[in-house]
């Protein structure tokens, strides 16, 4: 039956492929036609082949980054580059509507229970996979051309900046993945905690990188950033949304109409009101999703509700998107390099996480599954790695291309790595998993008190 539906559906795309083949040769008045057009398409696009995802026991996000891949420029070409720009709205959107939700999910008094077992398995985890980065990209620096002939000095600055961007995580996924499931449970909570402090720590550690990198190699007619433009752009990040979100709390204790408006709205504001103050959009909204949460009255979850159905069909497009921008010759061009990389940080996961978890008091079962959702990279570290590409123009780029690169892999195999871990541990509702009822002894016995949620 789900092999029947997934040909049923695919039929259904090629048809309607082939009209948009038809219709676009005939001219559209103008570029925003075009855009609107495409962006059509891309949803149904997308959203069909995450069906077909579905049927075939993947997730629905991998087939959203597949559709992307294919109509995009390395596939089909659909999708051309000045398209995917005019659709950057809707990534920003995306990006906004994330990163609240993030902060949605947690609430104080699980901060106060997880908070130091999240911190010690994260410290862990980040600084084995960054200097296991920092090493292979070193050693294998010969892969690299203008890393090839660089003086050591050189070598190691774009080592360190490389590193301390491809150490991040994607709470975009993450949190998408969790929606689309509906998991609930300690390695679903765990994973989320340890992304959403990742995102906030590794923002932090890459200003420090880069100014380590400006040191040991003064980028060509360059201006070194203020500290002061630094620590505005987190400090006043918090504190900018930490006031959205008290006007959204008031919001929800004095008014509670129009929610799933409202949800869009606030999106849309945290954004802007981010861009305008120059800080860090990201941090912004996690923090306004956080104080709305926990100072909203007990509404904050009839807000996430609302917000979780306004981002379904934005989540859609900001993955296509985002699977539209993956190159796959760049994985052909550097695959040594690609394939080393990718390794050493899956094993910097693994092995990051279970040392961690031991430090932590945290039972091995759950630090085996946490680390699969850890895997998936994408949102925050793409605009880090951007702003080395604009620092160092032509090195940066490079820097960017093999970064893309392992996203490319990362990106793919993350989701359904999550969605193993999910089911391993029995937190997909309607699932039945082999160690569910193992898991469920072990938390009658107290072994997963120190990850226990709300859920």
């Amino acid at each position: 039956m789900r092999e029947a539906l997934a040909v049923r559906r695919l039929v259904i795309l090629a048809l309607l492929y082939g009209g948009l083949q038809l219709v676009l040769p005939l001219g559209l008045p103008t570029s925003q036609a075009l855009a609107l057009v495409t962006f059509g398409f891309l949803i149904l696009a997308a959203y069909t082949i995450g069906e077909v995802a579905e049927a075939l026991r993947l997730p629905k996000i991998v087939g959203y980054l597949a559709a992307g891949m294919l109509f995009g420029p390395p596939g089909l070409g659909t999708l051309p580059a000045d398209v995917l720009d005019a659709l950057a709205p809707v990534s920003a959107l995306a990006i906004a509507l994330i990163a609240f939700l993030a902060g949605a999910e947690l609430q104080w008094a699980e901060v106060r229970a997880r908070g130091i077992a999240v911190l010690k398995m994260l410290s862990v985890e980040l600084s084995l996979t960054f200097v296991g980065l920092v090493a292979v990209l070193y050693l294998l620096r010969g892969f690299l051309p203008f890393l090839a002939t660089a003086p050591a000095r050189e070598a190691i600055a774009f080592s360190v900046l490389f590193a301390a961007v491809a150490i991040v995580h994607s709470p975009a996924v993450t949190l998408a993945l969790l929606t689309e499931t509906g998991a609930r449970g300690p390695v679903a909570r765990t994973t989320l905690g340890i992304v959403l402090v990742a995102d906030v720590a590794v923002v932090l550690f890459f200003t420090g990188a880069l100014a380590l990198a400006r040191a040991l190699v003064p980028p060509a007619g360059g201006a070194a950033t203020p500290l002061s433009a630094v620590v505005w752009e987190v400090g006043g990040a918090v504190l900018v949304g930490a006031l959205l979100g008290a006007g959204v709390a008031l919001y929800l204790r004095f008014v509670r109409r129009e929610l799933f408006i409202f949800a869009i709205v606030v999106a849309f504001f945290g954004a802007e009101i981010a861009r305008l103050a120059h800080v860090e959009g990201l941090l912004t909204l996690l923090t306004a999703g956080f104080v709305a949460e926990n100072a909203g009255g007990g509404q904050g979850e009839t807000l996430r509700k609302a917000m979780e159905r306004a981002a379904s069909p934005v989540f859609v497009v900001f993955f296509a998107i985002a699977g539209a921008r993956i190159l796959p010759q760049a994985v052909i061009a550097f695959w040594p390099l690609v394939l080393a990389l990718v390794l050493v940080r899956s094993l910097g996961l693994w092995g990051g996480v279970r040392v961690g978890a031991r430090w932590a008091s945290v039972p091995t079962r759950d630090a085996n599954l946490v680390w699969m959702g850890l895997v998936s990279q994408a949102g925050v570290a793409i605009g880090l790695v951007s702003v080395v590409a604009s620092v160092y123009p032509s090195r940066g780029e490079q820097l960017r291309t093999l970064f893309l690169a392992v996203l490319a892999i990362n990106q793919t195999l993350g989701p359904v790595l999550f969605r193993r871990a999910l089911l391993k541990a029995g937190e997909i509702p309607g699932e039945v998993s082999r160690g569910a009822a193992e898991d469920a002894e072990e938390t009658e016995d107290g072994g997963l008190r120190v990850l226990r949620g709300s859920a």
